[in-house]
């Protein structure tokens, strides 16, 4: 009986290191996601990346955007999940970055056809900020130039205008 029983951890060992990663994929990129979606439909995957756009939030549940550099995944998750996510990135924030663990949809029947992932989890990998766009004095001071430039032009094609109609 006890040489059954140290036989067991290794009997398991072997169904998760073998079966397991059918079903789930561990730190899966959209590029992967979108070239192999068959193989990876209806399956549990983690994908990370920063989070882009508008949270939309669709009364218990959200659509959240999630871009690893690449390609932006569409994350369908439960609003609870999604009112920690502070930053979204755009042309004034760095998003927040997070891990979704969930089930990839490569065509989504509830919502109309779309590829997307259905949240179980998340979790905040970075912090997203607020970016601080400052002002270029070089490219101020070369428009005003230009703009001088383009004022005198217009004065002088004015003035020869005048001139041939005397």
């Amino acid at each position: 009986m006890k040489n059954k029983l140290k036989s067991i951890p290794i009997i398991l060992l072997f169904i998760f290191t073998f079966f397991m990663p059918a079903c789930f994929a561990s730190g899966i990129n959209s590029g992967e996601l979108i070239k192999n979606a068959k193989q990876y439909d209806g399956k549990l995957v983690t994908y990370s990346g920063e989070v882009i756009g508008d949270v939309m939030l669709r009364g218990k549940f959200a659509w959240v955007n999630i871009s690893d550099g690449d390609n932006a995944i569409g994350v369908w998750m439960s609003a609870d999940l999604a009112k920690d996510i502070k930053f979204s990135g755009s042309y004034r924030s760095k998003g927040d970055n997070y891990e979704v663990v969930g089930t990839f949809h490569r065509f989504c029947l509830q919502h109309g056809g779309d590829m997307d992932i259905h949240a179980q989890a998340i979790r905040k990998i970075a912090s997203g900020r607020a970016l601080n766009q400052r002002l270029n004095i070089d490219k101020k001071n070369l428009s005003i130039i230009l703009l001088g430039i383009l004022f005198s032009i217009w004065i002088l094609t004015l003035f020869k205008k005048k001139s041939k109609m005397s």
